[in-house]
């Protein structure tokens, strides 16, 4: 067995950023940008009120002061003259600050008798006027790559960008196995199950921003396996699920060699996880994760979403962890690394993670109440409430 940290970097090492196109803005959310974008104007492109109420200028914002209301300045139609002193304006929230005016004094601290505005409450130092490029500058670049948030593309959208370059979303050909699978919605026999990891897996990749294919359910043969493997000929990255252990009945390895695949490792000091290979065939990428479903999604966290955040041009790094305070103590941990199933929340202003005592690779039921996982080194000694510990967030 390789340690975890080998097997991550070999996996890793077969994944390239895929190519660009080019795709409209409205288009392009949680796409991935591939080239910066540069912002066409200011934002906002004038002085624009932060508030409803009055313009006017500083020697005139004192409590006490009547001010001649001259006009109205609204979002979209500006008022187009200049204010004098012993002047106001009406403004609303948006609007263009018209020329002359410094400030605003909110609606709430002026009293208004036909054109005639009397300032009641007393003027602070806030002048709720947004200067003109106080969110950014034309010429201001968005950076690449990232994932497009709908934050982000709001921003893009108030640069005056249409189009953006983004990368080609990977096509990721998944591949359930098992003579004891059946398909979602099919009636199992009395010694079968209904097929997870693929549609759990298909989840996974769809929201790391890749699109999955689910091939049929391969049955436990050679040519079962193959045919599968040949319909998959075209993807960015195949993933098979189960089969992947040294079983008489699991095949998947020995057949994807058979088919040419150079392998990268197989067997890894994890748990869940021991079974997974890494390799490629034919030049795609493949990842064989366990078939025990628990180990099938912590391994898409911790092997595939990493891989498809390398073809999206986000650089090959392990998934991120964070630093969480134990809630309850746990046991030392084995030999190999261990990503435990687990809850992590905000207590005291701590980020406290507590992990679930049945860590069972089977047990979806815990793992769906989980947002956490847990990260033990091999070897890690028995810890108690209050140490502090490693998480990956899910």
């Amino acid at each position: 067995m390789i340690s975890y940290e080998e097997a991550i970097a070999r996996t890793l090492a077969l994944f390239e950023p895929l190519d660009t196109e080019t795709v409209r803005l409205a288009d392009a959310s949680g796409r991935t940008i591939a080239a910066p974008v540069a912002a066409r104007r200011d934002q906002p492109p004038f002085p624009s009120s932060a508030m409803d109420g009055y313009a006017v200028a500083d020697e005139d914002a004192l409590q006490g002061t009547s001010l001649r209301v001259i006009g109205e300045s609204v979002a979209g139609r500006r008022f187009s003259g200049r204010l004098e002193r012993g002047e106001a304006v009406r403004v609303f929230t948006g609007a263009p600050v018209p020329d002359g005016a410094d400030r605003v004094i909110v609606q709430e601290d002026v009293a208004r008798t036909g054109n005639v505005m009397t300032i009641e409450g007393r003027p602070g130092n806030s002048r709720y006027v947004r200067p003109a490029g106080s969110d950014f500058t034309a010429g201001t670049e968005f950076p690449a790559p990232a994932r497009l948030s709908p934050a982000a593309v709001s921003l893009l959208a108030s640069m005056n960008a249409r189009e953006v370059s983004v990368y080609r979303q990977p096509s990721i050909a998944l591949i359930a196995t098992g003579d004891e699978l059946v398909a979602v919605g099919d009636d199992p026999g009395p010694d079968q199950i209904v097929s997870s990891n693929n549609l759990g897996l298909k989840a996974l990749v769809e929201a790391q921003g890749a699109v999955a294919r689910l091939l049929p359910i391969a049955s436990d043969t050679e040519e079962s396996i193959l045919f599968n493997l040949r319909l998959a000929h075209d993807a960015d990255a195949i993933v098979t699920l189960g089969g992947a252990s040294v079983g008489d009945h699991d095949l998947v390895r020995r057949v994807a060699c058979a088919a040419g695949l150079k392998t990268a490792f197989q067997n890894v000091a994890l748990r869940p996880g021991k079974p997974v290979f890494a390799g490629s065939i034919n030049g795609t990428p493949l990842l064989g994760l366990p078939g025990n479903p628990v180990s099938a999604i912590v391994c898409g966290h911790v092997f595939l979403r990493p891989a498809i955040d390398a073809m999206l041009g986000l650089g090959r790094a392990p998934l991120q962890t964070e630093t969480a305070v134990l809630g309850g103590g746990i046991g030392p941990n084995g030999q190999r690394r261990h990503f435990m199933s687990a809850r992590a929340g905000i207590e005291d202003n701590n980020r406290v993670v507590r992990a679930f005592g049945r860590q069972d690779s089977s047990l979806l039921s815990v793992l769906v109440k989980s947002n956490a996982l847990l990260v033990r080194p091999p070897a890690d000694p028995a810890r108690h409430a209050g140490e502090a510990m490693d998480v990956i967030m899910l």
